[in-house]
């Protein structure tokens, strides 16, 4: 079994380069015609190497080998994401499998001292709600973080490669993004946290009346178990609440980090133009 989830892991693995190297290439075709069809100087340079070599001097020849290559890319782009999608959620329902019988076992095999310590709807939270969620995360968080990462860390060297100080310009905001976003993160992560214990309290509640239905009505403990139900709402609504409000903060945040370091981009780069100082340059 483990061999298998490997296999369909390192499947995924391999599409989501693909994807990412699809995605660098997207830009390039464009570059083609602009440097090869639509000049209005020699262009010099690799690519323009390639082009000359493939396409020869032709400038239709080279704008027929922009719209294939923007055709290949597409269908590389296009396979390699059907791939990683399918493979993703194959590996997330069997690691779910597993990780839940897994989970089961273990917790028939606890002494009696822990199931008496413990409440019954707190272990049934983490045998359903726990494993749903790192399900998800496997299937659409995983591999997909770590193809936009691949994807970013080549858009920098990219960026790197053709302008090193206008790319320092351009990332001086990711510190700051960076400290705002893990110190949201930690927080966020506690108060989920709080958020599923209290769900497996709400749960046990109510496995409590219900195993117990008989006693309830015999005593006419209806109206009490009620309000203790609502109680236990309430508390689990509030604390919901302030989950929420930490995640709503945390994408305007990242808004306004992200638009002042594109104000500066624009700022910064718009002068160097016009100062000549920046430009494609001809390699």
């Amino acid at each position: 079994m483990l061999k298998t989830h490997s296999k369909i892991l390192l499947l995924g693995l391999i599409a989501v380069i693909g994807e990412g190297v699809a995605n660098l290439l997207e830009p390039w075709p464009l570059k083609i015609v602009l440097d090869n069809v639509l000049k209005s100087r020699e262009i010099h340079g690799w690519l323009n190497a390639f082009i000359q070599a493939t396409a020869g001097p032709d400038r239709l020849a080279a704008l027929e080998f922009a719209a294939v290559a923007v055709l290949a890319i597409a269908f590389v782009d296009a396979v390699c994401s059907y791939t990683e999608k399918y493979v993703t959620t194959s590996a997330g329902q069997w690691v779910m499998h597993d990780l839940r019988l897994m989970l089961y076992q273990r917790i028939q095999r606890l002494s009696l001292a822990y199931h008496d310590q413990n409440q019954t709807g707190d272990l049934l939270s983490r045998v359903t709600s726990d494993i749903d969620a790192i399900q998800t995360f496997i299937a659409s968080g995983l591999l997909t973080a770590l193809g936009n990462s691949m994807t970013l860390v080549g858009m920098v060297c990219v960026m790197f490669y053709i302008n090193w100080r206008f790319t320092l310009i351009a990332l001086s905001v990711a510190p700051v993004l960076a400290a705002v976003v893990f110190t949201y993160t930690r927080r966020i992560k506690k108060a989920s946290r709080q958020v599923r214990k209290k769900e497996g309290e709400i749960v046990s509640v109510i496995q409590e009346v219900l195993s117990s239905i008989r006693v309830v009505k015999a005593f006419a403990r209806e109206d009490y178990e009620e309000r203790r139900l609502e109680e236990e709402s309430l508390e689990g609504v509030e604390i919901a609440l302030r989950a929420r409000g930490l995640k709503a903060k945390l994408a305007p945040i990242v808004d306004i980090i992200v638009a002042i370091g594109t104000a500066m981009v624009l700022w910064f780069g718009a002068r160097m133009v016009l100062n000549g100082t920046l430009s494609v340059p001809a390699r």
